[in-house]
């Protein structure tokens, strides 16, 4: 495959409208459903129960079945056959249980064990971990799920099976009451690329998954917009106007003093004409990044760097066309790896992580896209388009945001019950190929307010990368 030729032109951002109201927030009867959906996947492999295991940054798996995030403390959610669930939690989360429509309709119960709270919070009055889990009914004759937030592959672990990714302390319970033989590892069952419960979107996470794609990418929009040299980056991330919805990572923010750092957050490191610039916003659905120079043009580069659109940026746009071309239901994951692999060579390029991957409430869930994979590319997938260059010269770029992969089925659902939402995604679809000649294919749905934008020169904004068609 030959790599399409690009150009910089000169046009105005998109506008898609004002920031919309929040979708409404799901009901009893979805988060219901997905109790049923994990139930009936125990059902066809045996197990018994299932735990699931969540903490302030490992917090999605509890969010999407009960609809509640541990903040300061750990919980877990034990699950047995047709008994209503129970969410094992710390002193101050039990007081947050009812943002859990399950737990404010009495389909969810609780108790509290307060070693999930902080160091030296009161332990009194509470039952050992142990009791709790012997009355769900674990014990010899049990087996028992174990969903964390990772599950390992025989190249990683010898026993890939029996490798639990929660606190030994639960994990030695557990196997003390059923035998080590009947714990194991069940991540897989809600974060498994081809068959995770969590790897397809439904309407209603689309279409949350859109409002806060419009989030992040309206702050990053604002910040590239009012980016000048001598500002400090703590002055950048103030222009973000973050909102209050939870984040799904860091804010990150690259500067020249801070480049080979990329993870960093602010710092009080200056902006500077002439150097790199990069950062992100990211909540819950949703990931914005943006990566290139505080730069007029290219007479501002460092001289060995002057040649960054022709060299790099271009090049790189141009391969994420024909990324495009490749991002469609029924094409295998491998295919847009091999897209990246050819036309972005590593030692050119740089690109070490997969050519994108599932986003969900966490900001990667995993990936069907990576060498050799034969998982295809299906409806309800949401692909961060999470392709990432590096050169010691030419610094980075970046067109990273969220889109949806959706069949006629889910799409007439989505202009069914979420008419602004859709329009607004087909009229990214037509942005993209019109403005910037991309080539997207019908099945995808752009969830960012700025889908494709790549402003090689950040203080040129309005100077775009675009494909020749």
């Amino acid at each position: 495959m030959n790599a399409l030729r690009f150009k910089l032109i000169e046009t105005a951002w998109p506008d898609f409208g004002p920031v919309p109201a929040p979708p409404a927030q799901l009901g009893a009867e979805v988060y219901a459903a997905r109790l049923d959906a994990i139930r009936a996947a125990m059902a066809s492999t045996g197990y018994s129960h299932l735990v699931v295991y969540g903490d302030r940054e490992h917090f999605a798996n509890l969010a999407y079945l009960i609809g509640f995030d541990p903040r300061f403390e750990e919980a877990l959610l034990v699950l047995s056959g047709s008994a209503q669930p129970l969410i094992i939690a710390g002193n101050e989360s039990l007081g947050y249980l009812p943002i859990s429509p399950l737990y404010t309709n009495g389909t969810l119960r609780s108790e509290r064990y307060a070693t999930f709270s902080l160091l030296d919070q009161p332990r009194l009055g509470c039952r050992q971990l142990r009791e709790i889990l012997a009355d769900e009914r674990i014990g010899p004759n049990a087996q028992v799920g174990c969903v964390g937030y990772k599950y390992q592959g025989c190249g990683e672990h010898p026993d890939p099976a029996h490798a639990l990714d929660i606190p030994s302390y639960i994990a030695d319970t557990l196997r003390d009451l059923a035998g080590y033989e009947q714990v194991l590892n069940t991540t897989d069952m809600l974060m498994h690329p081809a068959y995770g419960l969590r790897a397809r979107c439904s309407a209603e996470e689309i279409a949350y998954l859109e409002y806060t794609g419009i989030l992040a990418s309206e702050g990053v929009k604002r910040m590239l917009f009012g980016l000048k040299p001598g500002m400090l980056d703590y002055e950048v991330a103030e222009l973000a106007r973050l909102n209050g919805m939870p984040l799904g990572c860091h804010m990150t923010l690259v500067t020249g003093d801070t480049r080979a750092c990329g993870m960093n957050s602010p710092l009080g490191a200056p902006v500077r004409r002439g150097e790199p610039f990069a950062t992100n916003v990211c909540y819950w659905g949703s990931n914005v990044c943006r990566a290139g120079w505080a730069a007029v043009d290219s007479s501002d580069l460092p001289e060995a760097a002057r040649d960054y659109v022709e060299a790099f940026a271009g090049p790189y746009f141009a391969a994420m066309g024909a990324w495009f071309e490749t991002l469609k239901i029924g094409a295998l994951g491998s295919e847009p790896q091999r897209v990246i692999d050819m036309l972005l060579p590593l030692k050119r390029f740089g690109i070490t992580l997969n050519a994108g991957h599932l986003i969900h409430l966490d900001e990667w869930l995993s990936s069907p896209i990576y060498p050799g994979s034969d998982i295809p590319l299906s409806s309800g997938m949401c692909i961060q388009a999470d392709v990432i260059p590096s050169s010691p010269v030419y610094f980075s770029s970046r067109m990273e945001d969220g889109y949806a992969l959706a069949d006629a089925a889910l799409q007439n659902e989505l202009r069914t019950r979420y008419p602004a939402c859709y329009q607004r995604c087909l009229a990214r679809r037509t942005f993209m190929r019109a403005t910037l000649g991309l080539p997207v294919g019908d099945d995808v749905l752009p969830l960012s307010n700025i889908p494709g934008v790549i402003p090689p020169y950040f203080l040129s904004p309005n100077t775009l990368l675009a494909l020749i068609n």
